[in-house]
């Protein structure tokens, strides 16, 4: 089962965005920059990047270029999802028995999602493309599981289990439980590529040795992989939320509230690749 995920590569939101006063320093009564801002681009704020050189006028948005507002985050978010959710429920009721177009649709919804993470703004159709065809995916693998022995109810399980995860890192980060920071940022990027180098070295001694690889897919070992796996999916929904409430601050355009939702799906959908692989080893299969 697939357990990398594009969300390593993706920039977060872009500086070199176009937008005039983007740049432009806070001012009173506005949030302050934070402490670290400068350090790892995934802790610092984007926006706030070259204050020290900017002596202009604070920012004035025209129309086009209307900052972006929480309820724009949610409302892409909600749409992005919900196109996973469509392309999930058309690839369970069709395409359980056709994995290999099921597989297709994942690879080319990796693709799209790779593309999307270099490009200098977010493309709508672009990132609702990869939703869809990521959906189909997902849907056409969780019937598959959900038709083996043992494996009735496991997909709902981890959805379910994907559900709790966002609820309590979300509160976890508005209570500042969790704070995220340039060290913090650090040990999050490095644990995940250390995930993803075990994840392919794991594949590739499947497919040239046979059998489980290095056994990160079954027994007490697999177990402990798959709780790293959606620990890791936990610790980038805090990026996820450092990068919404700075771009929300700083007056990120509009259009970069489609990046968060972007950013958002990837992370969920690793949550729940990881916690239906975590639930398939738990059941023995």
């Amino acid at each position: 089962m697939r357990s990398s995920n594009p969300v390593f590569s993706r920039r977060g939101f872009s500086r070199d965005t176009g937008y005039a006063g983007f740049n432009a320093p806070p001012q009173a009564g506005s949030p302050a920059a934070p402490p670290y801002a400068g350090a790892n681009p995934y802790a610092t704020n984007p926006y706030a990047q070259g204050q020290q050189h900017v002596t202009h006028a604070p920012p004035q948005y025209t129309p086009q270029t209307r900052p972006m507002t929480m309820d724009d985050v949610v409302a892409r978010t909600a749409m992005t999802l919900g196109t996973v959710i469509a392309g999930a429920t058309v690839g369970w009721l069709f395409l359980t028995g056709s994995l290999g177009f099921a597989v297709g649709a994942g690879l080319v919804a990796m693709v799209l999602a790779l593309v999307q993470s270099f490009k200098r703004k977010p493309s709508p159709a672009l990132i609702l493309s990869y939703a869809a065809l990521e959906g189909l995916f997902l849907g056409a693998l969780s019937g598959f599981i959900n038709d083996l022995p043992k494996m009735n109810g496991a997909p709902m399980q981890a959805v379910l289990g994907t559900m709790a995860v966002f609820v309590a890192m979300l509160v976890a980060y508005k209570t500042r439980i969790v704070r995220v920071t340039a060290r913090f940022t650090r040990f999050v990027m490095i644990a995940a590529m250390g995930f993803v180098l075990l994840s392919l070295v794991n594949v590739l001694f499947m497919v040239f040795g046979g059998g489980d690889g290095l056994g990160f897919r079954s027994g007490g070992l697999g177990i402990l992989f798959g709780i790293v796996g959606v620990v890791l999916g936990a610790l980038f929904l805090a990026l996820d939320f450092k990068q919404v409430e700075d771009g929300v601050a700083y007056g990120a355009p509009r259009e970069e509230s489609w990046l968060a939702a972007f950013g958002l799906t990837l992370t969920l959908v690793w949550i729940y690749m990881e916690m239906l692989r975590l639930i398939s080893i738990l059941r023995g299969d």
